[in-house]
């Protein structure tokens, strides 16, 4: 908020000073406040189109900047920067905008509505979600939510795999422990098949509604309809993990249907009439190096059976055929080499590959007591996204899974996301929202509270923390769009976390309601509850919960 101000207000002073700015310069918060409260370049950046010394430039600017009443004091500093000394009438300005807004603060039309699909989670529908899947479920629902607050037109999407060998092992798995139950001896179940739980579960509930008619049925009917009942539960199972974790899509795309309507032909056909495919081995491959892969890739085996990879451009092209012009798929690590052959077929198919965006989630390990907890799908050992919900809850999850950067390693350390103190991140930040309702509310039942806050309120915050507090809860606009535009959630969890710092340090310097101080005590409560919206704000696009009491 306050830079795109200073910014408006550089721009102006160019164009009296009839100085051309056809390049982007920054305004910025300098590292040491001894260098002024914000600090520019644009005398650097502009100087050599306007045939200027940049220290000239940064005068001539200087002189016609110091019209403005916002400025207590600006200077030159080095070769040809500008630093800002902000006068507090502006930033008292600046917080009672801030008041105002309320909890439409930071809102704008940045994005334009473009239309963006968000691609994530989409795990296969043989097993409960876990843990690495609660970490791209975070991570693309708090991008949604923010670029949504931005002015984009983001949707979120669940691509289900529900056509490849996974799903035949799953219904394999699944008959032989119908069969167990049914007092079978099956002797050493299979490495390949799915050993957890709850595939037992689903073949007590499915022995409980058919019991034996399942083995009455031919072997191709049988296995269609396990198929059809395990990927019916899970499912749901995965959908309801999902909405407990406050993630709901607004489209499930599934590769079966995808098949039966065809369009994994149209992209064989498209493919080939692009002229991009040869036959070799009595298979047919996409010469996928001519558009900067690094091998050519296999479209169908020498059996007629199709690879994974054509469902999945299929599956994209419907992406650009639904009107999206940005599409992000948030992946884990293990993904890296779809990238090329992806973008290779964007190209081929004269589609703009830069559509394509790929953000990958580095690895989650889970410790517990000092020790890492090894996982295994297929061994039955797994930490499932609602067992991590009902040991740590939604909150503290969601927190940690969106405070480290995407392409960092998290460790996800339970006894920590268990503590009720200050070493806890997340209960440390709704602890500065739950303090600051206590506060307003003791107010009100002292009599401090006014009957409505007055902009002239603001006069009375001079302190160093107060204005520091104003600038920082200032820089919430600007800093969402940049995390929308560089796809950085764990920034708004930083941010948050500095802010609750802030808020703690000034309320045990300063007195905040003060019966023998009634006007500065007034003026503070406008301030916290100033504060408090901000709270809010971020913490709902975080998809956190804001407790008035702890």
């Amino acid at each position: 908020m306050i830079k795109q101000i200073l910014h408006d207000h550089i721009i102006e002073a160019l164009d009296k000073l009839k100085y051309v700015h056809d390049k982007d310069f920054t305004v910025e918060i300098p590292n040491n406040t001894e260098f002024g409260d914000y600090s520019t370049n644009a005398a650097m950046v502009l100087s050599k189109t306007n045939k200027m010394a940049p220290k000239d430039m940064a005068t001539a600017l200087i002189k016609e900047l110091k019209k403005n009443k916002n400025f207590k004091k600006i200077e030159i500093a080095g070769p040809g920067f500008i630093n800002f000394f902000l006068a507090p009438g502006f930033y008292h300005q600046v917080a009672w905008d801030i008041y105002e807004q309320d909890l439409e603060f930071g809102k704008s039309e940045h994005g334009k509505e473009e239309k963006i699909l968000l691609e994530f989670v989409s795990a296969n529908p043989t097993g409960p979600l876990n843990i690495v899947s609660a970490r791209a479920a975070a991570f693309g629902d708090t991008l949604y939510r923010i670029m949504k607050y931005v002015g984009y037109a983001p949707a979120r999407e669940f691509y289900i795999n529900d056509a490849g060998n996974q799903v035949d092992i799953l219904a394999e798995s699944l008959e032989l422990r119908l069969r167990e139950i049914q007092g079978e001896k099956i002797g050493d179940f299979p490495y390949e098949a799915y050993h957890g739980e709850y595939v037992k579960q689903l073949a007590q509930k499915l022995n409980s509604t058919e019991g034996v008619r399942i083995f009455m049925m031919t072997e191709k009917d049988r296995i269609d309809h396990l198929k059809e009942f395990a990927l019916s539960e899970l499912l749901e199972m995965q959908r309801s993990s999902l909405e407990k974790f406050g993630v709901v899509f607004e489209g499930w795309v599934s590769e079966k249907t995808l098949r039966m309507e065809g369009v994994v032909e149209e992209v064989l056909s498209y493919l080939t009439e692009a002229d991009c495919t040869y036959e070799k081995d009595d298979a047919i491959w996409f010469c996928s190096t001519k558009y900067g892969d690094d091998k050519d890739r296999v479209l169908m085996k020498s059996d007629g059976s199709i690879t994974y990879f054509v469902p999945d451009l299929a599956y994209h092209l419907t992406k650009i055929q639904r009107g999206y012009t940005q599409l992000i798929d948030i992946f884990g690590p293990d993904h890296h080499g779809y990238v090329p052959r992806l973008k290779a077929a964007f190209k081929a198919l004269n589609y703009d590959d830069n559509m394509l965006e790929i953000i990958f989630l580095q690895q989650v390990n889970l410790f517990e007591s000092g020790e890492r907890v090894k996982m295994s799908k297929r061994a039955g050992k797994i930490v499932t996204m609602d067992d991590l919900v009902s040991v740590v809850g939604k909150d503290a999850a969601r927190y940690f899974f969106i405070a480290r950067k995407a392409n960092a390693h998290l460790n996800f350390d339970l006894e920590l996301a268990l503590k009720r103190n200050n070493e806890n991140p997340v209960y440390y930040c709704q602890y500065a929202h739950a303090r600051i309702c206590s506060i307003l509310k003791k107010a009100k039942k002292d009599k401090l509270m006014p009957k409505a806050f007055k902009a002239d309120m603001m006069t009375k915050l001079t302190k160093p923390e107060e204005l520091a507090i104003i600038q920082k809860i200032a820089d919430l606009p600007e800093m969402l769009v940049a995390i929308a535009d560089y796809r950085e959630p764990h920034r708004l969890a930083n941010y948050v976390e500095e802010l609750a710092a802030m808020l703690h340090k000034y309320y045990a310097k300063y007195q905040i309601s003060n019966p023998k101080s009634k006007d500065i005590s007034q003026a503070r409560l406008l301030l916290i509850d100033a504060v408090r919206k901000i709270f809010v704000i971020s913490f709902e696009l975080m998809g956190i919960s804001t407790p008035e009491k702890m």
